[in-house]
């Protein structure tokens, strides 16, 4: 099992590692994971491992069995041994960027206020879609208020309940189509704001930024129909 660093620390860059294993697929695992797996609609980080005598450039991370993180390297690229001591270098950037989006995405929810049935986090763009039959009537109004939450800099943090919990307050879970991790016993929950003037509170496993205020403004794209009762809203950074 593979301990999660990017969840004690989502700002760490830079990390010790050693190999435990490869896999059939030609992954790497380490004892300790720097690297967030693709996963809840945020894709996985990006990277270099360095040892002595050679360096892997990181393609993506997966999940493995379990809760091991799977580093997929580039292709052609040389693996280190098992067993090999070595350090691990983050995609900082794009990690911020998707960051930046998960928070934002998290806000879209609260300013609209409807079940979500997808969604899918870039760097470029990220999306979300909703139950919504009838259009959006003001879709500047909607990116007016988003950024408004924004600048008020909330603070963001997490706690963690037991799956029987989150089981007695379903209303938690906004997601329609990918429900939370389930079965390790705890749910991580992310809040926006504080227990006193809570803006949002949710189940994510993702990463996210400290303040609302590191977000930046954002900007409102396309607000397409995906079948009836389906529309997807995207978003960009600005």
């Amino acid at each position: 099992m593979s301990e999660h660093l990017y969840r004690d620390d989502a700002y760490l860059t830079e990390a010790a590692g050693r190999v435990v294993a490869h896999t059939d697929q030609g992954g790497v695992v380490l004892d300790q994971s720097l690297f967030y797996p693709t996963g809840g609609g945020q894709p996985g980080d990006k990277g270099r491992l360095v040892w002595s005598g050679g360096s892997m450039e990181v393609a993506t991370s997966v999940k493995g069995p379990g809760q091991e993180v799977v580093l997929v390297p580039a292709e052609g690229a040389r693996l280190p041994d098992v067993g090999v001591e070595l350090v691990q270098h983050l995609d900082w950037d794009l990690r911020l960027r998707h960051m930046r989006m998960h928070t934002a995405l998290h806000l879209l929810s609260v300013v609209i206020p409807l079940p979500v049935t997808g969604g899918q986090i870039g760097a470029e763009k990220s999306r979300l879609d909703f139950a919504m039959e009838a259009p959006l009537e003001d879709k500047q109004a909607v990116e007016d208020a988003l950024n408004a939450l924004i600048a008020r800099d909330l603070t963001i943090s997490e706690q963690w309940i037991t799956d029987a919990e989150l089981e007695a307050n379903p209303g938690l879970v906004k997601t329609m189509s990918v429900q939370p991790p389930k079965g390790a016993g705890q749910v991580r929950l992310v809040r926006i704001g504080t227990e006193g003037e809570q803006i949002d509170l949710q189940p994510c496993g993702g990463t996210h930024v400290a303040r609302t205020g590191e977000i930046g403004r954002v900007r409102i794209g396309k607000v397409e129909k995906k079948g009836k009762m389906n529309r997807r809203v995207a978003l960009h950074l600005v």
